[in-house]
C-alpha cells in the first residue's frame, strides 16, 4: 500500500486554511455566533520551540478547532513574550561565546542588540507554530513589547500606585550575583546542600557569661545588629535586654525576645542580620529598641565590604570569607564544643536557595529603590486585597482548575504569599516609569496582564466581545509564576476573572521518565519529528495517554507509531473512495439516495448506531477536557473497528452482484469515513483536511469549518 507523505502536503494545507480567512473569527460563517476565546500563553521569543511548546500548541489547537466546528466564534489570539530576565540570560550565553560581556556594553546598545536577537527568534517561532498546525488568528498577533501593551502595563502600575498597593523601598531581596539582578520568591529553586553549622560564642559582659548562636553564615557576623531568643525559653530569661559583644568586630548588640525564634533549632538563640536575611529583617522591623542602622557586608558582586568588617575579610568572595571568619573565630576560642565536635556540625544539611536559571546560590541583599506590590493589603478603592480577590474567584468556582488537585497548590501558595518585588536590574524589558531608576519590570508583571492587555490592544471591540477568555492552557509548573498573577491582576484591573478554566499540562519526559534537557541529550525537536513523520503523528503522540497535570512520556518510537496510524487512515480513505460509484460528484446527494433506497441491513444499522455512540462519547470527552480519552477512543475505533473489521467485512459486498447490498456497503463506509474525519480533525488536522479535499463534494468546504456531529 502507498505511504502517506505529509512532507508534500502539510504546507499546502496550511496555506489553504490561511487563505480562507477562517482563523479570524470575524470571517467565519454566520452560524458561528457565540464567542470562545483562548489567549495563547506567549512563548518566550528567545529560541526554537521544544516539546513543551508543542504540547500547548496541540492542546489549544484541539480546543479551538473543536469549538470552531461546534459553531462558536472561536478566537485563538497568538503572541510572543519578550521574557525579560530569561531572554537576557540566553543572550548573555551568546555574548560569552563571542567573548563579550553585557557589563561591557552600554545599556541602550545592549537593549537594541537583544531586541534584534528577539525579533529574529520571534519570526522563527511563528513559523514553527504554523508548522505544528496552530490555527491562530495571526492578524491579531501581539508582542509583550508592543507600544499599546506597554501603555496598558503603565496604566496598571499607576492604578496600583494610586490605590496604595505600590511602594518603593529598601528591603532584603533575592540577589543573583552572576546575573546582577533581584528575583522574586517564585524564581528560586531549592536544593539540599551540606553546609556546616557553626556554634559561635558571644560574650555577655554584664552577666560574665556568653550566649551561643548557631549559624551557617559566620561571614555575616559583622552585620549582626542583635541576638534574639524566644520569650518562653527559660534558658535565656536573664539575657533579654542585655548586650552581647560581636566576636568579629567587638560591637555591642542587644539581646531581644521574639516569638518567631525556634527554641529547638541550634541553641535557641538567633543572630539577627537584617541586611542579609529576610526572616531577620522581619524581626528587626518589629523591634524599635534595636539601633536602626544599616550594616551590609556583602556587595552586589558577592564580595565582602563595610566599615564594620575585619580587615582580613575585606574584598574576599563569600566562601573565602566564610573560611577566613571560621579561622579567626577558632583562633579566638569562639566555637562552643558543647553542641558539636570543636563547635562545628560538619554534617548539617541546609536548604539552599538558588537562581532558577543559572543555579548559583542566591544572596539576600538589602537594596534601595526596589518597587514592591502589596499582596495582602486592601486597596484604597476596594474591599479585597490582590490575594483575596484571587482566592475568592477560585473558591467561588468562577475559575476552575483542571485537574482539580491544583486548587490545593494554588491556595497554599496564596496563603504564604509575600509582597512582590517587581524591580529587575537588567536592560531588557519594560522600563519602570520612575526617573530615579533604570530598572525594568519583572516580566511576570507585564505577562500577568496578558489576557486583558492583548484584547484591549488589538481591535476596538475585542475586549467587550472576547473577555473574559474561556480557557487558559499552560504548564502546571507556573501556577505561582504566572497563573496566580494573571488572576490577581486581571480581577484588579478589569473587575472580571481573566479566564473561566485553567487547564494544566505536565512536563514532557523521555522513556526513562527523565525531564528533557539539552545537557542530558534527550531533547526531541517537534519540528524535526514533524518533518520526519508528519505533524499529525507528533500531535497524537503528545495527546494519547496525556491526562491533565501528568508528565507525558514521549519518544521517537511513539511518534513513529502514530505515523503508522496516519498511513492507516490514508489507505482506508483511499479504499473507500476507490470503491464509490464511478464519476461520483456529490457524496451528500449519494448519501441521500442511499437513505431513500432503504437498502441498509440490520448489521448496517447496528454499525451506524455504534458510530453514533462513539461520536457521542467523543463529544462528551471533548466537553470535559478529556482529550486523551477522546483521542484513544478515535484511534481504537478507526484502526481496530473500522479498518480491521468493517472494511474487511465489506469487501465481498463491494465485488458482489447484489447492487442494493453494494450500495449499502458503499454508504456505510462513506458515512463512517466522513464522520471519523470530522472527529479526528482537531487532533490530526493535516491528513483529515487533505483527505476531505479529495472527496466528491458539490460545494467543496473546508473540513476546518464542517459541522461537528450533532450540530444543526
Amino acid at each position: 500500500m502507498p505511504q502517506y507523505e505529509p512532507q508534500k502536503t502539510e504546507s499546502e494545507i496550511y496555506r489553504l486554511w490561511e487563505k480562507s480567512g477562517f482563523f479570524n473569527p470575524d470571517k467565519l460563517p454566520k452560524r458561528h455566533k457565540k464567542p470562545f476565546t483562548i489567549i495563547m500563553p506567549p512563548p518566550n521569543a528567545n529560541g526554537p520551540l521544544h516539546l513543551g511548546h508543542a504540547i500547548f500548541v496541540t492542546l489549544q489547537d484541539i480546543m479551538i478547532r473543536y469549538k470552531r466546528m461546534k459553531g462558536y466564534k472561536a478566537l485563538w489570539l497568538p503572541g510572543a513574550d519578550h521574557a525579560g530576565f530569561e531572554t537576557q540570560v540566553v543572550f548573555e550565553k551568546k555574548l560569552e561565546k563571542e567573548g563579550r560581556s553585557r557589563f561591557q556594553i552600554p545599556r541602550e546598545q545592549l537593549y537594541q542588540e537583544i531586541m534584534a536577537f528577539t525579533l529574529v527568534n520571534k519570526k522563527v517561532m511563528e513559523n514553527q507554530l504554523k508548522r505544528l498546525g496552530a490555527s491562530c488568528d495571526w492578524s491579531r498577533e501581539k508582542f509583550t513589547l508592543d507600544e499599546d501593551i506597554i501603555k496598558i502595563v503603565y496604566q496598571t502600575f499607576e492604578k496600583l500606585k494610586k490605590d496604595g498597593l505600590l511602594y518603593k523601598g529598601k528591603r532584603v531581596v533575592n540577589w543573583c550575583v552572576k546575573h546582577q539582578t533581584s528575583l522574586s520568591d517564585v524564581e528560586l529553586k531549592y536544593e539540599e546542600r551540606k553546609s556546616p553549622l557553626y556554634y559561635v560564642k558571644y560574650d555577655v559582659p554584664e552577666l560574665h557569661l556568653f550566649i551561643t548562636v548557631a549559624t551557617t553564615r559566620p561571614e555575616t557576623i559583622p552585620a549582626d545588629v542583635a541576638i534574639a531568643v524566644n520569650p518562653a525559653d527559660n534558658r535565656y530569661k536573664n539575657f533579654i535586654g542585655k548586650y552581647a559583644v560581636n566576636p568579629l568586630n567587638n560591637e555591642r548588640i542587644l539581646i531581644i525576645s521574639d516569638k518567631a525564634v525556634d527554641k529547638d533549632f541550634g541553641t535557641g538563640a538567633l543572630k539577627i542580620t537584617p541586611d542579609h536575611d529576610k526572616a531577620d529583617e522581619e524581626i528587626f522591623n518589629r523591634h524599635p529598641e534595636i539601633k536602626k542602622e544599616s550594616k551590609p557586608v556583602i556587595n552586589f558582586f558577592g564580595k565582602m565590604e563595610g566599615a564594620n568588617m575585619p580587615v582580613e575579610l575585606l574584598g574576599l568572595k563569600i566562601f573565602e570569607a566564610r573560611q577566613k571568619a571560621m579561622e579567626i573565630l577558632r583562633n579566638n576560642n569562639r566555637f562552643n564544643a558543647e553542641f558539636a565536635p570543636e563547635g562545628i556540625d560538619e554534617n548539617y544539611i541546609n536548604n539552599a536557595a538558588l537562581c532558577y536559571k543559572c543555579g548559583s546560590q542566591i544572596e539576600p541583599l538589602n537594596l534601595a529603590n526596589q518597587w514592591f506590590v502589596k499582596m495582602t493589603e486592601k486597596p484604597k478603592t476596594g474591599k479585597f486585597s490582590l490575594r483575596d480577590l484571587a482566592i475568592k474567584a477560585v473558591k467561588s468556582g468562577k475559575i476552575k482548575f483542571i485537574p482539580k488537585r491544583f486548587d490545593k497548590i494554588f491556595f497554599h501558595w496564596m496563603a504564604n504569599i509575600k509582597d512582590w518585588n517587581i524591580s529587575r536590574q537588567i536592560a531588557w524589558g519594560i522600563k519602570i516609569p520612575d526617573k530615579d531608576t533604570t530598572d525594568v519590570f519583572d516580566t511576570w508583571f507585564s505577562s500577568g496582564q496578558w489576557p486583558f492587555a492583548a484584547l484591549m490592544s488589538v481591535k476596538k471591540d475585542d475586549f467587550q466581545k472576547f473577555y473574559p477568555t474561556d480557557v487558559m492552557e499552560t504548564g502546571s509548573d507556573i501556577i505561582s509564576f504566572w497563573v496566580a498573577r494573571m488572576i490577581m491582576l486581571g480581577l484588579y484591573a478589569t473587575g472580571k476573572a481573566p479566564f473561566k478554566t485553567v487547564y494544566l499540562h505536565g512536563l514532557v519526559r523521555d522513556t526513562n521518565k527523565q525531564k528533557m534537557s539539552k545537557s542530558k541529550g534527550n531533547v526531541i525537536s517537534p519540528i524535526e519529528m514533524s518533518e520526519k513523520y508528519g505533524t499529525d503523528a507528533v500531535r497524537m503522540s503528545l495527546i494519547v495517554g496525556n491526562t491533565p497535570g501528568s508528565d507525558p512520556v514521549v519518544s521517537e518510537d511513539k511518534i513513529r507509531g502514530y505515523r503508522n496510524f496516519a498511513n492507516k487512515i490514508w489507505n482506508a480513505a483511499r479504499f473507500v473512495m476507490m470503491n464509490l460509484p464511478e464519476n461520483l460528484q456529490d457524496m451528500d446527494a449519494f448519501a441521500k439516495k442511499a437513505e431513500k433506497s432503504n437498502v441498509l441491513k440490520a448489521e448496517d444499522k447496528k454499525v451506524l448506531k455504534e458510530l453514533a455512540a462513539m461520536a457521542k462519547k467523543t463529544t462528551k470527552d471533548m466537553e470535559n477536557f478529556k482529550f486523551y480519552s477522546a483521542s484513544e477512543c478515535l484511534y481504537h475505533y478507526f484502526w481496530h473497528i473500522f479498518a480491521d473489521k468493517i472494511i474487511e467485512s465489506s469487501k465481498p459486498r463491494l465485488i458482489g452482484k447484489d447492487t442494493k447490498d453494494k450500495l449499502a456497503a458503499q454508504y456505510v463506509l462513506l458515512e463512517i469515513l466522513k464522520k471519523t474525519l470530522i472527529l479526528l480533525h482537531p487532533f490530526m488536522p493535516f491528513i483529515t483536511e487533505n483527505i476531505w479535499q479529495t472527496m466528491p463534494q458539490k460545494n467543496k468546504n473546508l473540513l476546518m469549518i464542517e459541522r461537528w456531529p450533532g450540530q444543526r
